[in-house]
């Protein structure tokens, strides 16, 4: 087949186009600069033409290609008629494929889909490591699961890897900017690289990755049937990570949006950086769900060795140019278009490899109770009948201590102040170590950490940690405080706090909560917080992106940033 590979000489592109010459394609590598495209060209054994994918399309066409890969970018910058080539090419009769991982573009695309499916083409977004390949892995773990309760993806390049500008431009698009992600079945509001948590590759191989917006947090939750969906990316390097973080947490509050200078000094850090880390990268995809009732965790993990990590976003375009017969006329974005084994067949002569594995699942509290659990009502074992996450919504009535002490404790632990029919929501999220568990009283907002500890559990706030001594008594959950520690340091007995503590069901068979928590030595109470909750009620999809209007709304969501990036990737040229 004909195949032109537009930004064919960027990061990505290079590589496409390298990997169909492999399979016998004959690749036209299409570049704004024609002298790195004849190189490039020449090296691979494929053929190189110029083009200038804002200006005229003619060159294209006089290529006469049976598909086209636009690997150029960055797509959040493609102006008032970002889908204009897809539209050219469906006019044309012309395979589309795009590598966007901009959640809005992929979306944005299906406003094309009855065009092409008139005229028998198929022009897909997203064909990349998200989502082409993670769907494709998400269907394959979840096969035969009843349904599916959590979707967690990374990605986590090693430092050594190549990064275009159009790479640099899309994370510094998105740090610092809010969007909205699904967490137990509501749309909550996020900022892009926050949140951070860990992963493992491989055995003693460990990376950070932290929250950021791609089509999967958008599409997803519909595809899938998923109460929650995440995603997060990460760099190798701790300063990298860490620069991101306090550039998000300074954007986030201020409303500070960094120019293109920014953007290139970001880039020269990481030119500088370059020969620290490692060439060893990858993704993991993990899921939560049911399978014949009961819960389970499913995880496929793919290490690329040797610096071929920037190969990975290249093989879902050449796994379904392998099978174009396969894929159904249509726009929309590339969501599961082939098995997974398609996509592995075709890494088969990268430096990667393969791991899955598949365990049962439970909650901190459902893990330690048992058979003993069965016996509590049933509003009560929902709460902890979750795997990933679990958000819960309701009302409370706080009541604080007075004095000194009740003062101190509120302030360190961040307790809420009182009030009656308080609207509460509580989310219950899943960690490596355990569990976060979030209370949101109305805007104030405290937590703790949850964890298994030999034949007990923990709870922790900031230094303090307590062991609680569960037990199903009267229908009841109760979690009297049986030891502490601040820090290291064991609490004597008789400066543990008091805890009276019990969860039940009410009459109307909702669940219900009632926690009085008093100060050791007889001092009073610190707070009682008393209420009900029940699970957050399944919210619809976000509203689809127009076609046609990606430019706009992208640009207001962005700020002067993306507009900026979009002048300096005019003067460099589209290439990632």
């Amino acid at each position: 087949m004909k195949i032109a590979v537009l930004g064919g000489t960027g990061v990505f592109g290079s590589r496409i186009a390298e990997l169909l010459v492999r399979d016998g394609h004959e690749v036209t590598v299409a570049a704004r600069d024609l002298d790195r495209a004849e190189a490039l060209a020449a090296k691979i054994g494929a053929r190189a033409a110029r083009l200038d994918l804002r200006g005229d399309l003619g060159p294209l066409w006089q290529l006469d290609p049976g598909a086209v890969v636009d690997a150029a970018g960055p797509f959040h910058a493609y102006g008032d008629d970002p889908w204009r080539l897809a539209r050219a090419c469906i006019d044309r009769r012309i395979a589309y494929l795009d590598l966007s991982d901009e959640a809005a573009f992929c979306e944005g695309i299906a406003g094309l889909d009855v065009a092409a499916r008139e005229a028998g083409v198929f022009a897909l977004s997203g064909v990349s490591s998200v989502p082409a390949l993670s769907s494709a892995v998400v269907a394959d773990l979840a096969a035969g699961m009843e349904e599916i309760e959590e979707i967690d993806t990374a990605i986590l390049p090693g430092n050594r890897a190549p990064r275009g500008r159009s790479v640099i431009s899309a994370i510094l698009a998105r740090t610092g900017v809010t969007f909205r992600m699904r967490e137990g079945g509501a749309w909550v509001p996020r900022r892009g690289w926050s949140a951070p948590k860990s992963y493992t590759l491989a055995p003693g191989l460990r990376r950070r990755g932290y929250l950021i917006e791609v089509p999967d947090t958008r599409l997803f939750p519909a595809r899938f049937g998923a109460r929650s969906v995440s995603f997060r990316a990460g760099l190798e390097l701790l300063p990298m990570n860490l620069g991101l973080a306090a550039l998000s947490r300074v954007r986030g509050a201020t409303g500070w949006t960094p120019g293109a200078r920014f953007g290139a000094l970001v880039r020269g850090a990481a030119l500088l950086l370059w020969p620290f880390g490692t060439a060893r990268g990858g993704m993991v995809v993990r899921i939560a769900g049911r399978r014949g009732g009961a819960l389970c965790r499913a995880e496929w993990r793919l290490l690329a060795e040797a610096g071929e990590g920037p190969f990975i976003p290249a093989v879902a375009a050449r796994a379904i140019l392998r099978a174009p017969d396969r894929i159904a006329p249509g726009a929309r974005a590339a969501l599961a278009e082939l098995p997974l084994e398609a996509f592995e067949a075709a890494m088969a002569d990268l430096r990667v490899t393969f791991a899955r594995l598949e365990v049962p699942a439970a909650s901190v509290v459902a893990g330690h109770l048992g058979p003993a659990g069965a016996s509590l009502p049933p509003a009560v074992r929902a709460t902890h009948d979750w795997a990933g996450s679990l958000r819960l919504e309701g009302r409370a009535d706080v009541m604080r201590g007075r004095g000194p002490v009740a003062a101190i404790a509120a302030f360190l632990f961040g307790f809420p102040p009182g009030a009656h029919a308080v609207p509460l929501t509580v989310t219950k999220r899943a960690t490596d170590t355990g569990e976060v568990w979030e209370r949101d009283f109305g805007g104030r907002i405290f937590r703790s950490h949850l964890a298994r500890a030999g034949e007990g559990i923990t709870e922790r706030f900031g230094p303090f940690t307590f062991s609680l001594g569960l037990e199903v008594r009267d229908g009841a959950l109760r979690f009297p405080v049986i030891a502490g520690r601040f820090g290291p340091l064991p609490l004597p007995r008789a400066l543990l706090p008091v805890s009276i503590a019990a969860e039940t069901a009410d009459a109307r068979g909702r669940f219900r909560f009632d926690v009085d928590l008093r100060a050791p030595l007889g001092l009073g109470r610190i707070v009682r917080y008393t209420g009900w909750l029940t699970p957050v009620a399944e919210e619809p999809a976000l509203p689809p992106v127009a076609e046609g209007r990606l430019g706009q709304e992208d640009l207001r969501r962005g700020g002067r940033l993306r507009q900026n990036l979009s002048r300096k990737d005019a003067e460099i040229g589209p290439e990632h």
